[in-house]
This record gives C-alpha cells, sequence and structure tokens, in this order.
C-alpha cells in the first residue's frame, strides 16, 4: 500500500470535511463516515496491490522471454495492469 493508515486517515478527514464544508453532504455520525471513507480507502489500495501482486507473477512466468526479446519490464507491468485494471473495472 503506498500510503500508510495515518496517511489514509489523514486523507479520509480531508475528504469528509471538504464535502461536508461544501454542502455537497450532510452528516449525522461523523466518525462513522470518517471509519467507512477509510475503510473504502484501504480496500482500492488493497485491490492495487493485489493487482500488482498478479501482473509480478504473470511477468515472472515470462521473464526469460522478456529478457530475451530485451523488452522494458516497468513497460509490460504498466500494459499488463492498465488491461487488467480495465477488465475488472478497478480505477487506477
Amino acid at each position: 500500500m503506498r500510503l500508510n493508515k495515518n496517511q489514509i486517515e489523514h486523507l479520509s478527514f480531508v475528504i469528509v470535511r471538504n464535502l461536508n464544508k461544501d454542502g455537497k453532504v450532510l452528516i449525522e455520525d461523523r466518525a462513522r463516515i470518517l471509519d467507512e471513507v477509510t475503510a473504502l480507502i484501504t480496500e482500492e489500495f488493497m485491490k492495487e496491490d493485489k493487482l500488482d501482486q498478479e501482473v509480478r507473477e504473470i511477468l515472472s512466468k515470462h521473464i526469460e522471454k522478456i529478457r530475451r526479446e530485451n523488452i522494458e519490464y516497468q513497460t509490460m507491468f504498466r500494459m499488463i495492469k492498465t488491461k487488467l485494471a480495465k477488465e475488472r473495472n478497478i480505477v487506477l
């Protein structure tokens, strides 16, 4: 995960504060909303981490071909990740 727990909690706080300040939402139970936003953000980061691991596994199965054909690993990683994310409706 790219952000630690404190950073995610702060991001959640800022999101909820700004939505409330701008009148976009009415908040009755601020603590519950903060917990839910934090959980959603964490879940999305976990989905991306899982996707990254799956891409690494795919590439590891083809590492010899990648080396032999002089294919740039990072370029291939991004291509596969983007394709799988699109297929699975994961927003990156």
